[in-house]
């Protein structure tokens, strides 16, 4: 979360010329800062990355470290063709769903 605010709090530090350059670049769509995907604007941009960062934040508090880590195994085993659990099931790689139940359900 540290490295996206640090990246975020660059573009406070480029001149008035450099923003506006950076919002026109975003306005025709191009990425200008890190995670700031689909965002059509150098303001918008930086609000997405914030915004991802504290709902990953967030997730991760919900499920525990070792829930998260064990979502990311799955989630990083997806293709276009194959769900993480279809691959997992595959390859015989073991995924234990029961590490990432959310641990504030009432």
């Amino acid at each position: 979360m540290a490295s996206q605010q640090q990246e975020r709090k660059i573009t406070d530090k480029v001149s008035e010329q450099e923003k506006k350059d950076l919002d026109k670049r975003a306005a025709e769509g191009e990425t200008v800062v890190h995670g700031g995907t689909g965002g059509k604007s150098l303001e918008a941009q930086e609000r997405l990355v914030e915004g991802r960062s504290k709902g990953g934040q967030t997730r991760k508090d919900q499920l525990g470290t070792e829930g998260y880590k064990e979502m990311g195994k799955k989630g990083g085993l997806s293709t276009e063709d194959k769900s993480g659990g279809e691959r997992a099931e595959e390859e015989g790689i073991p995924i234990d769903e029961s590490k990432y139940s959310n641990k504030n359900k009432d």
